[in-house]
C-alpha cells in the first residue's frame, strides 16, 4: 500500500455513516447477543482463543453480522479475506483460494474467508467452495439475512456451526445511541450532542432491533439540527420523529419471516386472540403480502380449526376470499380483518380435521374388500341380479328421518372417525348423533 492509498482510507474511514465508524474492534465492545457471546459461550471463547471452524452468522440487518466477522478479522492471527456475495464472482473466489494454498504451504497459515450475504450465491458458487472449506484451505464465515436451511447448500451447513443472531433489545440501541453521541474519536462526540429521554426511548424502540438504523437517524439528526443558545445540538422527539420516518418492519416475502409471520397468524386465530391476529395480518399487509395467501390461509384455518363448531366460518372466509379478488387492495384489507376476526372469536373444535385424518389412516392401512352390498348403486340393468343394493333402508322412510344399518365396510365396523365435541354447534350434533343411536 503506497502513503496515496493509505491516506484515501484514513480519509473513507473518517467520511464512513456513524453506524460503519462505530463498529466494535473487540468482542467487549459488541453490544447484544449474549445468548452467543457471553463470556460462557461457544463462540466467545473460540475468538478468544482463534481457535475458529466455519461459521454462519444468521440474522435480520443491523444486528452485528459484519461487526462480528470485523472483530474476528481484529483478533485472528489467520489471514483475513472478504467479499460480498452481490458483487463478487468465481474468479474472486479463485483468487483468494490460491492466495489461501500458497498462505498454507509457505508458512503455514490459515485463511479465514468472511463472505457477506452468502445467499446471493448460487448453487454452483457455493459447491465451489465445498473442497476447500472440507480440506481446511479456508475457514469460511458466511453473513446472512436470510434462513441458511433454505438458502446455503446443505454440504456446506453440514460442515459450519451457525449462529442465530437476534434484533437488538431497546436496551442495547439505548446504549448505542449514548455511546454514539459521547464517543468522540469514533463518534459524534465532537458536535456536542444531547439527546431527550422520550427521544431516546422513542429510537430504540422504534429501530426495531437494528442498530443501523437508529445510528443512522442519529446522524442525520445531529447533522442537519442546528445548536441551541447553550451551543448544543438537542435531539428532540419532533427531530428523532422527523429523521426516522417510518418503522422498518421486518418480513421477507420468500425467507423464514415470511413463515414466522403467516404461522404467528394462525395460531392467534387459532388461539381466539382477535387483537394478535389482526396485528400479524395488518403487518402481513403492510409489507406487501399477497391478499390471496392470507385469504386462503384463513380459508384453511376456518375449517381446520373452527369446522363444525361454527360452519359458518368457512363461509365467511371464502367471502372475505372472494371480495377481495373483486374489488382489491387496499380495501380489501377491510374484508380479510372481519374474516381473521370471525375466525379467531369463533367457538373452536379440529374433530373435522382429526377425522378426515383418520380416515385417512384407515384407507391407508386397511385392505377393503368392497362397500356393503345393500348400499352398492342398484341404478343400472342387472344390479338387482348381482345384489346389488338390496336391503338398503331409506332413511326419509322412519321416524326421525333415521334408521340404524350398516354403513361403514365390514372391516371396519365400529370405528369412529368424528367425535363431536362440546363447543358451538357441534355440541348439538353430538346431541343429535346420541339421540339417534338411542332410536
Amino acid at each position: 500500500m503506497d502513503l496515496f492509498e493509505y491516506m484515501g482510507q484514513q480519509k473513507k474511514a473518517k467520511e464512513a455513516p456513524l453506524a460503519s465508524r462505530l463498529r466494535p474492534t473487540t468482542l467487549d465492545e459488541v453490544v447484544g447477543q449474549e445468548h452467543i457471546l457471553g463470556k460462557d459461550k461457544l463462540l466467545y471463547r473460540a475468538i478468544q482463543a482463534d481457535k475458529l471452524s466455519s461459521l454462519i452468522f444468521y440474522g435480520p440487518p443491523g444486528t452485528g453480522k459484519t461487526t462480528l466477522a470485523r472483530v474476528i478479522a481484529n483478533t485472528t492471527k489467520a489471514n483475513f479475506c472478504q467479499i460480498n456475495a452481490t458483487s463478487a464472482g468465481k474468479k474472486d473466489m479463485e483468487a483468494v483460494i490460491q492466495e489461501a494454498k500458497q498462505n498454507m504451504g509457505m508458512y503455514g497459515s490459515r485463511t479465514i474467508l468472511f463472505i457477506d450475504e452468502i445467499h446471493r450465491f448460487n448453487k454452483s458458487q457455493q459447491d465451489y467452495l465445498l473442497p476447500f472449506v472440507e480440506d481446511g484451505t479456508v475457514i469460511l464465515i458466511g453473513a446472512t439475512t436470510e434462513n441458511p436451511y433454505f438458502e446455503v447448500n446443505r454440504a456446506l451447513i453440514s460442515r459450519s456451526h451457525i449462529f442465530e443472531l437476534h434484533p437488538l433489545s431497546v436496551n442495547d440501541i439505548r446504549s448505542l445511541i449514548l455511546r454514539a453521541l459521547q464517543d468522540v474519536e469514533k463518534g459524534m462526540g465532537a458536535y456536542h450532542g444531547a439527546i431527550e429521554e422520550d427521544a431516546l426511548e422513542f429510537l430504540a424502540d422504534i429501530a426495531g432491533g437494528d442498530a443501523r438504523s437508529a445510528l443512522n437517524a442519529v446522524e442525520l439528526a445531529l447533522l442537519t439540527t442546528p445548536p441551541q443558545e447553550d451551543g448544543r445540538i438537542h435531539i428532540t422527539t419532533a427531530v428523532a420523529e422527523e429523521c426516522i420516518q417510518k418503522r422498518n418492519v421486518r418480513y421477507d416475502k420468500d425467507g423464514d419471516n415470511h413463515y414466522d409471520i403467516i404461522s404467528a397468524f394462525i395460531k392467534s386465530m387459532r388461539g381466539s386472540d382477535p387483537d394478535a391476529a389482526v396485528y400479524y395480518l395488518a403487518r402481513m399487509i403492510y409489507a406487501g403480502e399477497d391478499p390471496l395467501f392470507i385469504a386462503r390461509r384463513i380459508m384453511i384455518c376456518a375449517s381446520e380449526d373452527v369446522g363444525m363448531a361454527d360452519p359458518q366460518a368457512l363461509s365467511v372466509a371464502v367471502a372475505a376470499a372472494q371480495t377481495v379478488e373483486r374489488v382489491g387492495m387496499p380495501e380489501g384489507r377491510i374484508p380479510l380483518a372481519q374474516a381473521a376476526i370471525y375466525v379467531a372469536t369463533a367457538p373452536k373444535s379440529n374433530a373435522s380435521y382429526m377425522a378426515v385424518n383418520a380416515a385417512m389412516e384407515a384407507v391407508r392401512d386397511t385392505q377393503i374388500q368392497h362397500v356393503p352390498s345393500h348400499l352398492q348403486d342398484s341404478h343400472y340393468s342387472g344390479a338387482a341380479q348381482l345384489g346389488r343394493g338390496l336391503g338398503y333402508r331409506y332413511a326419509h322412510d322412519y321416524p326421525g328421518h333415521y334408521v340404524k344399518q350398516q354403513y361403514l365396510p365390514d372391516e371396519l365396523l365400529g370405528r369412529k372417525f368424528f367425535t363431536p365435541g362440546d363447543n358451538g354447534y357441534e355440541k348439538e350434533i353430538k346431541n343429535y348423533i346420541e339421540f339417534c343411536q338411542k332410536l
